[in-house]
């Protein structure tokens, strides 16, 4: 289309071109003529949100299930600067998303005008890319250029700035099509030498999960580890990177990981990392895979040739599509390869997994944990944040296929709730679980508004221990018996979900929640289930008195 038409109507239109069909925001004035094109527009879902955090956290959970960019307008100064949580998140956790921000107007620029911010400059740190267009003219190929950014090498946040006045500009402008990731294949001879290292390994161990995972990866990279007995574990906040249920599944690394596991990528002789970065929270501060790493092969496997090399010495590097090198791989003739440690590794885990209930707490997570197993399917989509609280379902949750865990590996507050809207909108046909500690839910519990409008089903379980949990276990360990600036003081979680417009109960005992459980499964909105729980114990495996015993 080349008649003339508004900067807003131009940019709504190349979002319907490259497939946009929901964007998250919080209106302004800013970016009114965006607003007025969405008008006309019924086949984008606009879901108006309470703050800009929650909007933005929604939109990389929409990019986390869909793998194509999630979308949310903000507007200038406060809005984009509530937004940058999101930002931050989307790229510690190569998810794609867009955030358009609406600016001042070209002429006010470099005045200090009303919520003048330098964007590009801001987000240049936190983004994958950052622009402002300064000619609607220009924004077919600027959409174009951020959608490609968003979704090529390691998928991550693109920014783009929207003067208000150039939205309002009525030019001629050409549209561009869709465009579509580029495949990487795998290069043969880089498969053919890490047969052969398989093949010389007595004690290999793959770890996977992160940039570019999708379910053609989780198949059949599980096929080729099936097929071979090799122990699959994965990197933290990745856990249904291939499924629990699998032979092979060794489990999850991060915080509070089974000690067997451990061990395990200790005496690995060889390390396959598909997918992962090797982050500080799955290799345990670069402490349990040292950057040097000696006396341990590594081959890592990542889209981005920029990740690889960076940080650790690798063995061999193969710059491949998730997807493409795990089908290769499980085409391969490897009958030659056997390993007897995926299934040892396995039944490590499941007994790791089995809550064993404690007779000293009156309201116990493990086995509320198991009922909700029992209750609830194996598709279950459970979103969390950051918090000890996530300790239990992190060790005790089967998580299933891919896309059934939305967790910020960033350690971000408050992503829990938006992320389960976000859940609920794009796969209503799912059971969706957003957790919340008591400090994590009160970051962006007024998301709970966003939900009920959106006449979304959802539950959410607030765990309550009257503090800042993680800190508090930091700050006995470190400064015991002086606590300071952790405890919190609560509303009621349950009559706030009934002022919202939702379904409540408050749950103080172990034996209360499965019944509980099965009440608020039967509702066919918003669920939510107040957990009092005692700080006391403050992970699956530690109490706070004996963490200060010295």
């Amino acid at each position: 289309m080349t008649s003339n038409r508004t900067g807003g109507r131009i940019l709504v239109d190349q979002l319907v071109a490259q497939g946009c069909d929901r964007i998250f925001c919080v209106p302004g004035e800013s970016y009114l003529a965006v607003l007025d094109a969405l008008h006309d527009s019924p086949g984008i879902d606009l879901v108006v949100c309470r703050q800009e955090g929650g909007a933005a956290y929604m939109a990389e959970a929409d990019g986390k299930l869909t793998g194509k960019p999630g979308v949310c307008f903000v507007t200038r100064g406060p809005g984009a600067t509530n937004a940058t949580v999101g930002v931050h998140t989307a790229m510690q956790d190569s998810t794609p998303m867009i955030l358009f921000i609406g600016d001042v107007a070209r002429e006010a620029k470099d005045r200090e005008g009303f919520q003048e911010v330098d964007f590009p400059a801001m987000f240049a740190p936190l983004a994958k890319w950052a622009a402002k267009i300064d000619d609607a003219r220009r924004i077919p190929e600027y959409v174009a250029r951020a959608y490609a950014v968003a979704m090529s090498g390691r998928p991550g946040p693109v920014v783009l700035a929207l003067p208000e006045d150039m939205l309002i500009d009525e030019v001629e402008a050409i549209d561009r099509p869709s465009v579509a990731r580029p495949v990487q294949p795998p290069c043969c001879e880089a498969l053919g030498t890490l047969v052969q290292l398989l093949k010389d390994a007595a004690a290999p161990l793959a770890i996977v999960g992160g940039a570019d995972w999708d379910d053609r990866a989780a198949h059949y990279f599980a096929q080729f580890a099936e097929g071979i007995g090799l122990p699959v574990a994965t990197a933290f906040r990745r856990q249904d990177a291939i499924l629990s249920g699998s032979p092979v599944y060794a489990g999850n690394l991060g915080y509070g990981p089974n000690p067997r596991l451990i061990e395990r990528v200790k005496a690995a002789d060889l390390l396959l990392v598909v997918g992962p970065r090797l982050g500080e929270a799955t290799t345990d501060g670069y402490t349990l895979i040292t950057p040097d790493h000696p006396d341990q092969i590594l081959v890592h496997v990542h889209p981005d040739p920029n990740e690889l090399q960076s940080v650790y010495r690798t063995d061999l590097p193969i710059c491949a599509d998730m997807p493409e090198f795990a089908e290769t791989m499980a085409d391969w003739e490897h009958d030659i390869l056997s390993f007897k440690d995926g299934a040892e590794a396995h039944a490590e885990w499941l007994e790791w997994n089995t809550p064993k209930p404690r007779e000293d707490v009156a309201l116990d997570l493990g086995p509320c944990v198991g009922v909700m197993r029992e209750a609830m399917p194996a598709d279950t989509i459970i979103c969390n944040g950051a918090g000890n609280y996530s300790g239990w379902w992190h060790r005790y949750w089967r998580y299933g296929k891919r896309g059934t865990q939305l967790a910020p590996t960033n350690g971000s507050m408050g992503y829990g709730i938006p992320a389960g809207v976000a859940a609920a909108l794009r796969r209503p046909e799912q059971r969706v679980v957003a957790l919340a500690g008591d400090g994590c839910f009160l970051m962006n519990g007024q998301e709970l508004a966003t939900a009920v409008a959106q006449g979304a089903r959802l539950l959410v379980i607030v765990v309550d221990n009257g503090n800042y949990g993680t800190i508090r276990m930091h700050q006995e360990r470190e400064y015991p018996g002086r606590v300071s600036g952790t405890r919190l003081a609560n509303p009621d979680f349950a009559a706030l979900a009934r002022a919202y417009g939702g379904w409540a109960e408050t749950v103080d005992r172990t034996e209360d929640f499965a019944p509980a459980l099965a009440r608020a499964l039967e509702q066919p909105g918003l669920a939510l289930l107040h957990l009092r729980t005692d700080i006391e114990q403050i992970t699956p495996a530690a109490t706070l008195s004996g963490m200060n015993r010295r």
